[in-house]
C-alpha cells in the first residue's frame, strides 16, 4: 500500500497511527447546520468508518447536553465511536493560563477547556467551526505560545473542511 493510500485511511505520516481528531461541540452540532452540514457529516463518516479516531471531552458532553434534541439524539448514536477524555487539574491549569494571557475572556472559558484538553492529551488536530475563539489566525499562535512556554506540544487547529479526505 502506498503512502497516499495510507494517508487517505487516516494514518499520520510520522507515526503511521490513525489521526486522533478532537471534536468540539460545534462540529457535532454542525451536522444539522446548513452552512456546516456537508463537511461535518463527511468528517463524522470518516470517524464512524474508523478512518480517523474521534476524540471528545467532558466539556463537549456537557455542552451537547444543552443542544437541540436532534443533536443530542445524533450524539447518542455516535458516542460509542468516540474516545472521551477525562477532565484533570492539568487541563484546568492550562486553560487558566490561556485565560490569564487574555486570549479570550472568562465568558468563553469552555473554549479554553477544549484547547487545553486537546493539548494535554496530545491529539493530532482539534477541529471546530468556532472561528471567533478557536479557529482564528490571531488566537492559534497565542495558544501555541502558551503551550510552548508551559512545555507542551503545539496544537494543530482547523475547521472540518480542512481535515476531511477529498477524493483525488
Amino acid at each position: 500500500m502506498c503512502f497516499e493510500e495510507l494517508e487517505h485511511l487516516g494514518y499520520n505520516d510520522k507515526t503511521m497511527k490513525k489521526i486522533r481528531v478532537y471534536l468540539d461541540t460545534s462540529v457535532i452540532g454542525g451536522c444539522f447546520d446548513e452552512e456546516f452540514k456537508e463537511h461535518s457529516i463527511l468528517l463524522m463518516d470518516e470517524i464512524i468508518s474508523r478512518g480517523k479516531l474521534g476524540v471528545i471531552s467532558a466539556t463537549t458532553v456537557k455542552e451537547l447536553s444543552k443542544a437541540p434534541k436532534q443533536v443530542t439524539d445524533y450524539f447518542e448514536k455516535i458516542y460509542h465511536y468516540l474516545e472521551e477524555l477525562k477532565p484533570s487539574d492539568e487541563i484546568n491549569e492550562l486553560a487558566n493560563t490561556y485565560l490569564l494571557e487574555n486570549i479570550v475572556t472568562e465568558k468563553y472559558y469552555e473554549d479554553l477547556l477544549h484547547i487545553a484538553t486537546a493539548t494535554i492529551n496530545q491529539v493530532d488536530v482539534l477541529v471546530s467551526w468556532n472561528f471567533k475563539h478557536i479557529v482564528h489566525y490571531k488566537k492559534i499562535p497565542l495558544y501555541n505560545a502558551v503551550n510552548t512556554l508551559k512545555g507542551y506540544k503545539t496544537i494543530q487547529i482547523y475547521s472540518p473542511r480542512e481535515v476531511i479526505n477529498y477524493e483525488e
